[in-house]
C-alpha cells in the first residue's frame, strides 16, 4: 500500500531563464541525436539475437544493402560476429562496425537485443518548447510499502524488469497521481526513476503515445519533477523501436507544452479506457 502524505509536488520558484543544467542536457542530447553513431534517428533494425541472426543479403533476417553476409550467434557465454574477414567476439555496447553500419548489443543472453544503425541520415531532431518554469515541481515521493516488480518497455523499446517504487502528486488538472518506476539503464549497472506519462498535448505538438521524464532526488529527501526535461520514446524517431504502452493511470488532464516536441506522423494515442501497463 502507498503511504499517502497530505502534500503534493509544488511548483518551484525557478527563474524564467533556462537553468544551466537543462541547457547543457538539451544541447548534448540534440548533438547525440544528430551525430551519435547509435542515434535513434539512424536506427534501421532491432531484433533479438536468439540462436543467431543473418545480416546483409535481401533474404537475411536483417537485410543491409551493399553488405555481404554476416552472422551473429551465441558462443559460450558470449556472442560472435562472423563474416568474410573471419570471426570476432562482440560484447554488450558497441559500436561493432560492418561497412556503413554500426551494431549495438543490449542485455545478456538469451534476451540480447541487437540494434543496427546506419551512418548519419541527416534527419533533424524535433526540438523543444520554450522553457516554462511553472512546469517544475518539488515535493515528496509517496513510496510503496512493498515495491513491485513489473516488466515494461524502456524508452528504447527494450523490455526490462522495472520496480514500481511509488507515486508523485502534481497540481495539474486538479491533483494528478503519477506512477514512478526505477528502470535499469542500457548498461545494466545503474537505474533511473522514470515516469512515462500522457497529457492533452499528445498528438498536438507532442508524441501521441506519451513521453518519459526523470524524477530527480534532491539533497533534502524531496524530489524534483521538471517537465521541461520530458523526452520522446525512441519509437518517435524510428519505427524499428517498439513503443511503450501507457502506464495505467499516468494521464494528466491538462496540456503540458514543455520538453521535447513532436511534429511528425506517429502512433495514435491509446484510449484511456484501453488496458495498459
Amino acid at each position: 500500500m502507498i503511504r499517502f502524505l497530505p502534500s503534493v509536488l509544488l511548483a518551484s520558484a525557478l527563474a524564467a531563464q533556462i537553468p544551466r543544467d537543462v541547457t547543457m542536457e538539451r544541447a548534448g542530447y540534440v548533438d547525440w541525436l544528430k551525430n551519435g553513431p547509435n542515434s535513434p534517428l539512424s536506427a534501421v533494425a532491432q531484433q533479438k539475437v536468439g540462436d543467431g541472426l543473418r545480416l546483409g543479403p535481401a533474404d537475411a533476417d536483417i537485410p543491409l544493402p551493399g553488405i555481404d553476409e554476416y552472422r551473429v550467434y551465441p558462443s559460450g557465454a558470449g556472442l560472435v560476429l562472423e563474416g568474410s574477414e573471419g570471426k570476432r567476439p562482440i560484447g554488450r555496447g558497441g559500436p561493432h562496425r560492418i561497412g556503413k553500419y554500426a551494431l549495438y548489443l543490449t542485455g545478456v543472453q538469451p534476451g540480447t537485443v541487437m540494434t543496427v544503425f546506419r551512418d548519419s541520415t541527416g534527419k533533424a531532431p524535433p526540438g523543444y518548447y520554450d522553457y516554462d518554469a511553472s512546469m517544475v515541481f518539488i515535493g515528496p515521493l509517496l513510496r510503496l510499502e512493498t515495491p513491485k516488480q513489473i516488466r515494461v518497455l524502456a524508452s528504447d523499446g527494450i523490455e526490462v524488469e522495472a520496480t514500481e517504487v511509488g507515486r508523485v502528486l502534481v497540481p495539474l488538472g486538479g491533483r494528478t497521481s503519477l506512477r514512478v518506476m526505477r528502470i535499469p539503464l542500457a548498461g545494466g549497472d545503474e537505474s533511473d526513476l522514470e515516469i512515462y506519462f500522457r497529457d492533452e498535448s499528445n498528438g498536438d505538438g507532442t508524441y501521441p503515445a506519451g513521453r518519459f521524464v526523470s524524477l530527480d532526488p534532491l539533497s533534502n529527501g524531496r524530489f524534483r519533477l521538471n517537465f521541461n526535461r520530458a523526452r520522446n520514446p525512441f519509437c518517435a524517431y524510428s519505427s524499428v523501436y517498439a513503443c511503450p504502452a501507457p502506464w495505467r493511470g499516468n494521464s494528466v488532464p491538462a496540456a503540458i507544452r514543455a520538453g521535447e516536441r513532436y511534429s511528425g506522423d506517429g502512433l495514435q494515442a491509446v484510449p484511456t479506457d484501453q488496458p495498459a501497463e
